[in-house]
């Protein structure tokens, strides 16, 4: 089990013409409302036939008829959350080259796989990664690589999504990462129990990410990571992994957390860019998924996000979620497929 110190400030990361590229979305979805044809389209990456795992996985389901959590009240007090607002972990560094976020790529074709050292190799995936030179990395100590290989190779299915922690990248077969893990993009098959991957909670980071594409489209269809301080010796269904401490107070890894249907910002306060991210907050929610800052959420690294952008959505205070009970939603423990709303499986079981 990997225990890692927590990322308590933003971190700057490289971002490339490939970085800025986004995820495309589904037509946009009233707040509070499922239109379910729209949802059942599914996520794809660009440039790619890839979906961002089927429409069906728990990341891009509606949890809004969910019920609450009985820990979430114990489970906010651990993470501050009267006293705290959300931040934004993406954004204007102040260097236009290297704004904050996690970056990622859609691998070149003819890129060179490579192998890669691990420091925790038996929870990681060991074959070989299209590791290179030109692959953005993310800055700061987490040091995360984000790879899409679209194409189908030797060992691999197309849709592939690789991601290691605390790489570094050199030349001759010599690269090394804390971990590293691989996604069929096609399929709802979880890690292994017990496993990590690039971040502590054993999920994939790519999915849950807030990206300038979809924000800007006014329709973003799945949950956010986000990180607190505090989690327990525990994780919850999607999750795979714990990177916490004896304290049952604070939440485990992988819980769920809704923000109320009657918050609202002011359209002054709050523009478009702003009231998609609340929207998305209220009908998916954020997945907790690593040690770090209280309600971090974290965002693609993407030179087209403004100031305005990123600190408006400073002003949405924690104490306006609740943690939800989505154990409702697992047809499989090692599978991330999730029963949708309004199909008869979700309404008796949910």
């Amino acid at each position: 089990m990997i225990s890692r110190r927590p990322r308590l400030v933003r971190t700057a990361g490289f971002v490339s013409a490939l970085v800025i590229a986004s995820l495309l979305v589904t037509p946009a979805v009233e707040s509070g409302s499922v239109d379910h044809a729209a949802h059942a389209a599914g996520t794809t990456i660009p440039g790619t036939n890839c979906p961002a795992f089927p429409a069906d996985n728990v990341w891009n389901t509606p949890i809004t008829g969910l019920p609450v959590s009985s820990e979430s009240a114990t489970w906010l007090g651990a993470m501050d959350a009267s006293t705290t607002d959300l931040h934004p972990d993406y954004g204007p560094s102040g260097d236009p080259a290297s704004p904050y976020g996690i970056p990622w790529e859609v691998v070149p074709a003819k890129t060179q796989f490579t192998r890669v050292a691990f420091q925790y190799a038996s929870e990681s995936y060991r074959g070989l990664y299209p590791l290179s030179a030109s692959t953005p990395i993310e800055g700061g100590s987490d040091r995360h690589a984000l790879m899409v290989d679209p194409r189908k190779s030797a060992s691999l299915p197309a849709c592939t999504l690789l991601e290691t922690w605390d790489t570094t990248y050199r030349p001759g077969g010599r690269s090394s990462a804390g971990s590293g893990a691989e996604w069929n993009l096609r399929s709802n098959a979880l890690r292994p129990a017990g496993f990590t991957s690039a971040d502590a909670a054993g999920l994939p980071i790519l999915p849950g990410l807030v990206n300038f594409n979809e924000v800007a489209s006014g329709s973003m269809d799945h949950a956010i990571r986000f990180t607190a301080q505090c989690t327990q010796e525990s994780y919850v269904w999607p999750a795979r992994h714990e990177a916490g401490q004896a304290n049952s107070n604070c939440p485990p890894m992988g819980a769920r957390f809704r923000l109320s249907a009657s918050f609202s910002l002011p359209s002054s306060e709050c523009s478009a860019f702003c009231q998609t991210v609340i929207s998305t907050m209220k009908m998916y929610g954020l997945i907790l998924a690593d040690n770090g800052s209280n309600w971090y959420f974290q965002g693609t690294a993407d030179r087209r996000w403004s100031y305005n952008d990123v600190d408006q959505l400073k002003r949405i205070p924690a104490s306006a979620f609740v943690a939800v009970d989505e154990s409702c939603l697992m047809v499989n423990p090692n599978s991330g497929q999730a029963l949708q709303p309004g199909t008869p499986a979700y309404t008796q079981k949910c």
